[in-house]
């Protein structure tokens, strides 16, 4: 198990680009079940939970022809409808999206319960009922749940919740259903648009995505194609975060404006200075003291809640009391009690909501990270305590951010893996 060690204090400067989006990519490598011809994929990140879902493909019988220079070249023509390996996918909850492109292309599908980072309650009862209104039936016991069908045909489904795995593994089943699938209480996130392009590259006929609405026309084939995997978002606003807390002037490449208008125009209320350039570019800076803001978590375009920690460091140097409420997640506010021991100051109200005020100096502690964004949380507060820090399980934000200490040394910061 390797540790973070850090010095805190530093002020970072510089350019940083940010890694294509975990979340875009894990749907779009399972689009790769879909078809018999090879894909070329873009901007891929390498990180963990990349290489293990690609374990999980390889074991279905997907060829990794290729994965340098954060490009995937993938074919699934020796796929053939066997059980995937479980151990792998019990490493990763976005193994859960392998069961559309086998349940269309298979009409049979037995998977065990996915795994991921422990932050409350992730159940997939949406994709199952998903399944079922386009003519699948479901069983499961301890260990597995089973999918079969006699065939998927196009049909109305209404999502029990607006959930982007939900929505994504809805999508992946509909492409090769015959007739017309209009998915309706759709997630929106730009990660879905990304996926329903690049399944429209590959051939397929979908509409609405952006919106709550999608329209699959199904088609009876898909085809190889060269896709590119979208900025990640939620590392884009990481070193936002760095930047504004740190009193630093850092230039971010990757900073889609439209994927981040609620984290943007928070940061903005925080008394931090961003300025919008071209091409997907932001800088950041800070030269005022940072007031306290109040953050609610909902579905995009609202507030993400894989912002929701990272941000929480920003309010422990803000003057005020600043609320978060996470409505995605319960459980998801753990890593105040690590960010405790570092001398911030917050109260929770419940397994919801928290309070912190600011401004409290940091300490350089001995701490653990809990999942991939307390993780990040941690290195953010670690980069403002004053003295040394050490961040256990390292590895867990591996799974999230691609090779983070390398990119925050480049600004500036004092950040080595042992």
């Amino acid at each position: 198990m390797s540790k973070f060690i850090i010095e805190g204090g530093r002020s970072l400067s510089g350019e940083v680009k940010v890694s294509g989006a975990k979340n875009a990519a894990l749907p779009i490598l399972a689009a790769s079940l879909l078809t018999t011809d090879t894909l070329t994929i873009n901007n891929v990140p390498d990180i963990q939970d990349i290489r293990t879902m690609l374990g999980v493909l390889e074991s279905l019988g997907c060829e990794i022809l290729d994965f340098s220079n954060h490009k995937v070249i993938i074919r699934g023509s020796k796929v053939d409808g066997r059980d995937p390996d479980f151990v792998k996918v019990k490493q990763i909850r976005a193994s859960v999206l392998i069961l559309g492109p086998l349940l269309t292309r298979f009409k049979r599908v037995k998977v065990t319960h996915p795994g991921g980072c422990h932050i409350g309650a992730r159940p997939i009862e949406a994709h199952l009922r998903a399944f079922e209104a386009l003519g699948a039936t479901v069983h499961s016991d301890d260990q597995f749940y089973y999918v079969e069908t006699a065939g998927l045909r196009g049909r109305k489904v209404v999502l029990r919740e607006l959930s982007v795995t939900a929505t994504e593994n809805a999508l992946l089943a509909a492409v090769l259903a015959p007739g017309i699938t209009e998915i309706r209480l759709a997630a929106a996130e730009p990660e879905i648009t990304n996926l329903a392009e690049s399944l429209n590259l590959m051939g397929a006929k979908i509409k609405g995505y952006g919106g709550h609405t999608l329209i699959v026309e199904g088609v009876s084939q898909l085809h190889g194609a060269e896709l590119k995997i979208i900025p990640d978002r939620i590392e884009a606003g990481t070193f936002a975060i760095a930047a504004a807390v740190l009193h630093s002037d850092v230039l971010i490449d990757g900073y889609v404006p439209d994927h981040l208008d609620m984290f943007t125009s928070k940061l903005l209320e925080a008394n931090v200075q961003i300025q919008l350039l071209p091409d997907n570019c932001a800088r950041i800076a800070r030269t005022t003291q940072l007031k306290a803001v109040d953050v609610r978590t909902d579905i995009y375009p609202g507030f993400p809640t894989d912002l929701q920690a990272p941000f929480a460091v920003l309010l422990t140097q803000a003057a005020g009391h600043g609320k978060i409420f996470e409505t995605m997640f319960e459980g998801r506010l753990n890593y105040l009690q690590e960010l405790s021991k570092m001398g911030a100051s917050s109260e929770i109200l419940n397994a919801r909501e928290a309070i912190i005020s600011g401004p409290t100096p940091l300490y350089g502690k001995e701490i653990n990270s809990l999942d991939i964004r307390s993780g990040a949380t941690l290195i953010l507060a670690a980069l403002v305590a004053a003295g040394i820090s050490i961040i256990t399980n390292a590895e867990m934000i591996d799974r999230g951010y691609e090779k983070i200490e390398d990119k925050l040394t480049k600004l500036g910061a004092k950040i080595d893996r042992v």
